[in-house]
């Protein structure tokens, strides 16, 4: 699942700004009723009571939900395998770490505002399998480059690079489809059922691509990530609800649909704020997360099973944000929560740059465990607001609009650090990232979302 805040790239996948003049707070108290033209403020529901199961009772979801678990499977070996390829294989350098770490999220700036475009003139599950057939045939450079002799550490920056580009279009699909299969009154429990899904598989996930690793080679272990790619397609293909084509303009135009994105979100100051926040996340997260594996391996020389092992316990935290998201939103506010639970958690990042060998690495680990917990909360609770908040015909933009300022300024994060980690050195750039991060609240606190409870819910048609 296409996520807003990236935790880390060593504990959560694949959705926070500085404040902003339009972010400031005014004289005037601000009415909810203000916050998002054409919507009002409604209390939570209590939910109808209904079969355990819920969603993965219905064919469809559930081939979506078997999709995402053989990809995020994967995804848990290959954030692992690629900068292991490079940092142990290659012995790349802390500014090489910082170029792979760049190359998988330069492609979010180049290619996701024109892949909302796309998906909102396709259909989107055909968009999906294709991008999953091109990361699989991707991945399979690595081991094949390894076994004749002549891997390179750009060849390594480029397939991640690659990667990030299939990814960039995918992630603006998956989002965009699922309401077609759900229905908007079900996003929340389907943004929660495969956001625990991937909670579940980062707890299992890096211990065991730790193992798998340490048995085949982080080479090799790039191999299986492919697989688990042409398994994710095929599920896709099982798929049955029919997408209808959208309807063709004949002077339909590339910038003036991108523009029709920027736009709406543009006139939103409640989705704009949740933009701002995570972008600014996101930016401390990739200095962070350009050093953290290298400081691992290279710096504590934990082997690879460690530090899986490691990041297994720290992703509970993350399963228990899916199951509870729901929940936490009807007590603390839908709203709320895109501030206070941030707030609450994200000083944990000033235990992170303290990790040393033996106890204290289970100190770092109770950290990640909350921090994530936080994160995966905000990011089921602010997708599926847009999911719901914006029409059909705009969600591939609206969704490609906000995944563009949300991951925009990871490239340079993560350029940055590893620039810190060759200069100042790896445990004082971890600082750098892990001080931003523990501030990046701070957009929402001063932003519409400080004065309401529940996020506004569209009127009805």
């Amino acid at each position: 699942m296409g996520n807003d805040v990236t935790l880390t790239s060593a504990v959560a996948n694949d959705d926070i700004i500085t404040p902003s003049a339009a972010l400031s707070p005014s004289d005037t108290p601000f009415s909810p009723s203000d916050a998002v033209p054409g919507v009002v403020v409604d209390e939570p529901q209590a939910p109808a009571r209904r079969s355990r199961w819920g969603l993965l009772r219905q064919h469809d979801f559930r081939q979506l939900f078997l999709a995402d678990a053989g990809s995020q499977f994967g995804f848990q070996i290959g954030m692992l395998a690629l900068p292991l390829v490079a940092a142990v294989t290659l012995h790349a350098s802390p500014f090489e770490m910082g170029l792979v770490a760049a190359g998988d999220t330069v492609p979010f700036v180049i290619a996701t505002l024109p892949a909302g475009v796309i998906v909102d003139r396709v259909r989107r599950r055909p968009v999906m399998i294709a991008c999953d057939l091109g990361r699989m045939a991707t991945l399979a450079v690595i081991p094949i480059a390894w076994l004749l002799g002549v891997l390179a550490i750009w060849q390594v920056i480029l397939v991640a690079f690659m990667i990030g580009m299939f990814s960039a279009v995918f992630d603006v699909a998956y989002q965009s489809l699922l309401p077609s299969i759900v229905g908007k009154d079900e996003v929340i429990e389907g943004n929660s059922k495969l956001t625990g899904l991937g909670a579940v598989s980062q707890i299992a996930g890096p211990a065991a691509s730790g193992w798998i690793i340490r048995a085949l080679t982080p080479p090799f272990a790039v191999a299986v990530n492919a697989v688990t790619y042409l398994s994710s397609a095929a599920f896709l293909r099982r798929i049955r609800t029919p997408e209808s084509a959208p309807e063709r303009h004949p002077d339909r135009h590339m910038g003036r649909e991108i523009l029709e994105g920027l736009r709406y979100v543009a006139k939103q100051p409640v989705l704009r704020a949740i933009g701002l926040e995570a972008s600014c996340m996101n930016f401390f997260n990739a200095i962070f997360n350009a050093m953290i594996l290298y400081f691992m391996a290279r710096n504590l020389h934990l082997s690879a099973g460690t530090i899986g092992f490691i990041l297994s316990v720290a992703s509970l935290g993350g399963l228990a944000g899916a199951l509870l998201a729901s929940r936490v939103g009807t007590w603390v506010g839908t709203a709320r929560v895109m501030w206070l639970l941030p707030l609450v958690t994200s000083p944990l990042w000033l235990v992170v740059p303290l990790m040393q060998r033996g106890p204290a690495l289970w100190w770092v680990a109770g950290a990640f465990t909350v921090i994530i917990f936080g994160g995966v909360i905000f990011n089921v609770t602010s997708v599926s607001f847009r999911q719901r908040l914006a029409p059909p015909h705009l969600l591939g933009r609206v969704n490609a609009t906000m995944r563009f300022l949300i991951l925009s300024l990871m490239p340079l994060g993560a350029l940055i650090g590893g620039a810190l980690g060759s200069t100042i050195g790896v445990r004082n750039a971890l600082w750098v990232g892990c001080i931003g991060g523990a501030l990046s609240w701070l957009p929402a606190m001063f932003s519409p979302l400080r004065t309401m409870r529940n996020m506004p819910e569209p009127e009805p048609a």
